[in-house]
């Protein structure tokens, strides 16, 4: 092997190495929950026609000009992470197949990441076509959401946690909390729709009613936090350690109760712009949180 092939072999093995898998599955899945992040700064600084076409961003352009200001800013670096999970798609994808015998389970999300983050792109730009019709709005989040529990489940593939045991009741909790969980996440998407914060000043709303819908938003919400609680003190009476189990039970119950309390406060204060932000990083947690419990509580033993 000469000088050359040996270093080629280096640099592969840095990039592309088995070691890097774990850091490849945590950057998958803070570019999923940041993107959600920067897409809520896009919709709350009433940015969403920052670029006014798209692919371009203007009819001349692919990127935003001077003159377009602090909006055009905002939509394009938005646009600009897109490359980011691209790159972390690929990065991913290259190592998993070159490690595939060592770890099993991996190519299909990583296979899935890669399409829906393409797949986010168009219905990206369908949005802003649409002149960011609220429905195709929260399709876009709704999306980001499954790719959020798909980088969950290509993190707990990596992984691969020792099987526990796992009670009763928080066996039967698994599946009631993955139904309560995303209809409340739905909801929310189309309480969202019908608020101040569904575009820019221009948008046409959904027509529903807000306070009605929030309240119907509200209820599964709450009947998840509940089910994560009593999942919670099941399993910690089985374990009584801070076990893998353990510790998603009581993550998520936590995101839950703190993303009740902001979404109490915000609805009661006029849904200012931050907590509204606030509360959509909780939503994106919560898509993560809600994977991880259904995958630690998938078997009983």
């Amino acid at each position: 092997m000469t000088l050359t092939d040996q270093s080629q072999k280096k640099f592969r093995d840095v990039l592309f190495g088995s070691a890097r898998l774990k850091l490849y599955g945590w950057l998958s899945l803070a570019t999923q929950i940041g993107i959600v992040v920067t897409g809520g700064a896009v919709r709350l600084t009433g940015s969403g026609l920052g670029c006014p076409t798209w692919p371009r961003c203007t009819e001349d352009s692919f990127v935003s000009t001077p003159e377009m200001g602090f909006h055009g800013v905002i939509e394009f670096g938005n646009r600009l992470l897109t490359f980011v999970l691209l790159i972390v798609a690929i990065l991913t994808f290259i190592t998993v197949i070159r490690a595939r015998k060592q770890y099993k389970g991996l190519i299909l999300p990583a296979v899935g990441l890669g399409l829906g983050i393409i797949a986010q792109a168009i219905i990206g730009g369908i949005t802003v076509l649409t002149g960011l019709n609220s429905w195709v709005v929260g399709l876009h989040f709704l999306v980001s959401g499954l790719l959020i529990a798909l980088a969950s489940l290509l993190v707990w593939r990596i992984y691969s946690p020792a099987p526990e045991p796992i009670s009763q009741l928080s066996h039967l909790s698994r599946w009631p909390i993955i139904i309560f969980g995303s209809v409340a996440i739905v909801v929310g998407v189309v309480v969202t729709g019908a608020g101040p914060h569904a575009g820019d000043a221009n948008t046409p709303r959904n027509g529903l009613d807000l306070e009605v819908w929030q309240h119907y938003h509200s209820y599964p919400a709450y009947i998840m936090t509940g089910l994560m609680l009593i999942a919670l003190v099941s399993q910690w009476q089985l374990q009584k350690s801070w076990s893998i189990s353990v510790r998603a039970l009581a993550i998520g119950t936590l995101i839950a109760v703190l993303q009740a309390v902001v979404g109490i406060i915000q609805s009661r204060t006029g849904v200012p712009a931050l907590l509204v932000g606030v509360h959509m990083l909780g939503a994106a947690l919560t898509c993560s949180v809600i994977a991880f419990q259904a995958l630690a509580l998938k078997r009983r033993y």
